[in-house]
């Protein structure tokens, strides 16, 4: 097997960035995918389960209502919120570690990667990046807290500013975007530490303003019509089969076939909206290489430094 590799570590400008970023997936997405299912298989069960109480609960308390006609009162509405409000708690739990998870996985990945020249390394090695990381990694999140804290303030006030607060407040959003995800390769590429990783990292996106906010507005938009491409045909389907649910007065909760559709299909919305977030930590991890060759020229310095050196 070729080991094909883009040099990650060059001053690229705002199209190239955008550029190489869809080169790195052509050449890694089946690589990552199946880093991405080893780790994450046991959050997808966790997700099918919960997405099976979710859509009871839901269709639950429809019936309840009398949506199917039998909404007589001997459908009991608390065991359908029991299941609701476990389903939402268990999401809460697994949605937390997976975000967790899958922001240093795909990080951590792409490290490998450059570090590899290639993506033939072995992929315990991102798993193994990620434990001796952990401890800094748990920090990096438990400062996030203050920073989303003071972010929504932020956009609390600006949102009483006429048309340029939401202007502000998109430019804030992309901002914090590239902060938070050039700083946490900071930490993983460098092992800085925690407050030295977001000092660097607030460096690199500050002196690049414009650039760090159009590659994650861009990518973040192309990401989101990946994201609605794929979810198409699943939707037209569940869409149909939610028109002859609601013409035949299908009851939900009595019927096995229909449980399972709509529980596969929320779990399958889950599971790509976090695989759609470990491909926006790769624009900011193309970003990151982009902006640290600009601020310091490390790889470029070492290709002179090789010039004239004898060949073995």
């Amino acid at each position: 097997m070729a080991n094909k590799y883009l040099e990650l570590r060059i001053n690229r400008d705002f199209g190239d960035i955008l550029s190489v970023y869809f080169d790195f997936l052509k050449q890694n997405i089946k690589t990552f995918t199946n880093v991405f299912l080893r780790y994450n298989g046991i959050f997808i069960i966790g997700l099918l389960i919960t997405s099976y109480l979710l859509v009871s609960g839901f269709a639950g308390l429809i019936a309840a209502d009398g949506l199917y006609g039998n909404g007589s009162g001997t459908v009991s509405e608390d065991e359908y919120l029991v299941y609701l409000f476990s389903g939402l708690g268990i999401f809460f739990v697994i949605f937390l570690i997976v975000a967790a998870l899958n922001f240093s996985i795909s990080s951590a990945y792409l490290v490998k990667y450059d570090e590899t020249k290639g993506n033939l390394f072995d992929k315990r090695e991102v798993w193994n990046l990620f434990k001796d990381r952990l401890g800094s990694i748990l920090l990096f999140i438990v400062i996030l807290v203050p920073i989303y804290l003071v972010f929504m303030i932020v956009v609390l006030i600006t949102a009483f500013i006429p048309l340029a607060g939401l202007f502000i407040q998109y430019v804030l959003q992309f901002f914090l975007a590239a902060w938070i995800g050039v700083s946490f390769f900071c930490m993983l590429s460098e092992n800085k530490s925690v407050m030295d990783a977001f000092g660097e990292g607030w460096s690199l996106v500050i002196n690049n303003f414009w650039k760090s906010i159009g590659v994650n507005f861009i990518l973040g938009l192309l990401n989101g019509l990946l994201f609605f491409i794929i979810m198409v045909i699943p939707g037209v389907i569940i869409g149909v089969y939610t028109f002859h649910v609601v013409e035949n007065q299908v009851n939900v909760t009595g019927s096995v076939i229909s449980m399972v559709i709509y529980t596969l299909a929320l779990c399958l919305v889950l599971v790509a909206s976090v695989y759609a977030q470990c491909l926006s930590q790769f624009v900011n991890g193309i970003l990151y290489y982009a902006l640290h060759e600009k601020t310091y020229n490390v790889n470029t310095r070492s290709k002179i430094e090789e010039i004239g050196k004898p060949s073995l």
